[in-house]
């Protein structure tokens, strides 16, 4: 499994919501571009950056704090938070990112992100998949779709999306715990699919589960910015396999 830090943005700066409640916003530190070099020191190779701001407004707000971290990294990054239009993907690409998640868009224009998947690559698209209650959410995960979550991955799937990230809201940032069996019973459903887990990472202990249900990605935060979890120890059980491999 490659574990992947994320550094989530509002104001420029890195921070943290609790089950997506923006009313929960934390500052842990001001500078994102030194906590991506941080994460490149240590051996980490990818970096998920989210643009919090933008996921509010429906346009990419942060796309200088993309830019100067790929200028100043050598981080595979990918980027997501208020991508709607060509120009906002484009942008987003042109600025350094090597994928850009989609989420929001993905369940009100899938024929648009069927052909930026056609343009780009599909192995350039992750469809950001974030569920509350079987549910997908959207808008920052301020409003419901009423799409269940195995029919939102089963379309992108039928269509030769293999890149997902899936997020279960009720265990954002609560440090209790990811969904685990929920992870597991899509890889079982979809086989062939790269997913991403997301949520709920307390500790050393949650990620070896999530390996240990082959879950090929997870994207973690808050345990890093709480001190819940060592880093060089992450790095030590985890990263060695992956490199030249992404």
């Amino acid at each position: 499994m490659l574990p992947i830090p994320a550094i989530d943005l509002i104001g420029g700066k890195c921070v943290r919501l609790t089950k997506g409640d923006y009313a929960t916003e934390k500052t842990y530190r001001d500078n994102p571009v030194d906590v991506a070099k941080e994460f490149e020191a240590l051996g980490f190779p990818r970096l998920h950056l989210v643009d919090l701001d933008g996921a509010r407004a429906g346009h990419v707000v942060n796309w200088d704090v993309l830019e100067r971290i790929a200028q100043q990294t050598k981080l595979v990054l990918d980027f997501g938070g208020g991508l709607k239009t060509s120009d906002d993907v484009r942008t987003v690409f042109e600025s350094g990112a090597q994928m850009v998640t989609l989420g929001s868009i993905a369940v009100r224009s899938p024929e648009q992100v069927e052909a930026w998947g056609m343009q780009y690559g599909h192995d350039k698209i992750i469809i950001g998949a974030d569920a509350l209650d079987g549910t997908v959410r959207i808008g920052g995960w301020e409003q419901e779709s009423g799409i269940s979550l195995a029919d939102f991955i089963g379309d992108y799937y039928a269509k030769g999306f293999r890149r997902v990230l899936c997020t279960d809201i009720s265990r954002d940032g609560m440090l209790g715990g990811p969904a685990t069996e929920l992870y597991a019973s899509i890889l079982d459903r979809f086989p062939g699919l790269k997913l991403i887990a997301s949520g709920g990472v307390g500790s050393m202990a949650d990620l070896v589960r999530l390996s240990e249900k082959s879950v090929p990605e997870c994207v973690f935060g808050k345990a890093i910015y709480e001190g819940k979890i060592d880093l060089k120890e992450v790095a030590a059980q985890f990263l060695s396999p992956h490199f030249g491999t992404l």
